[in-house]
């Protein structure tokens, strides 16, 4: 028996067990791999969560099949970040990886469909220290190669990373939230980023994720970490730099991290609502289904990174 050390997997497995039940009652005769997508901010307790999902699915009594494919491993290489940074020379946002329209979403694309077919896959590596922490893409002759003759058949794919599952906005909503933003960094009582950018810069980004959704729509579960406070994620990732500092002597300074940070956090000021509301509720005009219905999982946790609210959607 698997000990579960991480306080929020008690709250994940069950979930997960559930919705693996369902999807196999659908498909009684010939199961597809299911999709299980995990978000949350950086340090927000992503990396154990995952560790401990996969161990206990992967051992009695279910001895599942089960690999995680981050969103940062399909991040552009080198230099298509390179070229996508010099195509918007003034906005900040595309400067580095990080945003939506920073992954290469024809790649994240074949691996989902190769691995929905259980075909031979070869998952993307992406390496982040290379060109003094820019990152590049592991060469793909060093990729894992899953479901190949003779293995055992992925059956459960965790699609993890701080933006997964996130969906645009619409026009009147974004420019919206972004003059709200803009008045309350004018009114000097403002702690988020989003006011400082311009509309266009954020118009970009929100437009690249509509992309996205060819990938979220794959998904067939969700588990949300939500933060009490967004702000938390620059403490966490204090803590996180700090660690690795004292573990390697190499890491980010604490102006880094803050900087680092501010570069993702108009998007959480942007998209967290609609991600709490639901990532599987029909958009405006679709067919009303309740199918969408239980697929998500809300856990909100408080600085300390521990559950204070469990909310299925």
């Amino acid at each position: 028996m698997i000990e579960i050390v991480d306080d929020k997997s008690k709250y994940c497995i069950p979930f997960l067990l559930e919705r693996l039940r369902i999807h196999t009652a659908r498909h009684p005769y010939n199961t597809p791999p299911f999709f299980l997508g995990l978000n949350g901010v950086q340090g927000a307790g992503k990396t154990v969560l995952v560790s401990t999902l996969q161990d206990l699915l992967r051992s009695e009594p279910y001895s599942l099949s089960v690999i995680t494919l981050s969103l940062d491993d399909i991040y552009l290489t080198h230099a298509d970040q390179l070229a996508l940074a010099r195509a918007h020379p003034t906005n900040p946002l595309l400067q580095h990886r990080g945003q939506p329209s920073t992954h290469d979403l024809d790649l994240g694309v074949q691996v989902f469909n190769s691995l929905a077919s259980e075909q031979p896959t070869a998952i993307p590596q992406y390496d982040k220290s290379a060109f003094s922490g820019q990152g590049d893409r592991v060469p793909d002759s060093q990729w894992t190669v899953v479901n190949r003759e003779g293995q055992k058949k992925v059956k459960v794919i965790i699609f993890e990373g701080w933006c997964v599952g996130f969906r645009a906005c619409d026009e009147q909503t974004l420019h919206t939230k972004w003059e709200s933003a803009v008045r309350a960094k004018e009114s000097g009582n403002y702690q988020g980023r989003l006011g400082h950018l311009k509309y266009e810069d954020i118009q970009a980004v929100n437009e690249a994720l509509k992309r996205y959704n060819v990938l979220t729509d794959k998904l067939d579960a969700l588990i949300h970490i939500d933060a009490q406070d967004p702000r938390f994620v620059y403490e966490w990732r204090q803590e996180q730099e700090r660690t690795l500092r004292a573990a390697t002597g190499n890491g980010m300074s604490e102006d880094q991290v803050k900087d680092f940070v501010d570069g993702y956090y108009p998007s959480y000021e942007i998209f967290t609502e609609s991600l709490r509301e639901g990532v599987f509720r029909p958009q405006t005009g679709a067919a009303n289904s309740l199918d969408w219905q239980g697929r998500q999982l809300r856990l909100v946790v408080n600085r300390d990174r521990r559950v204070e609210e469990i909310i299925q959607i």
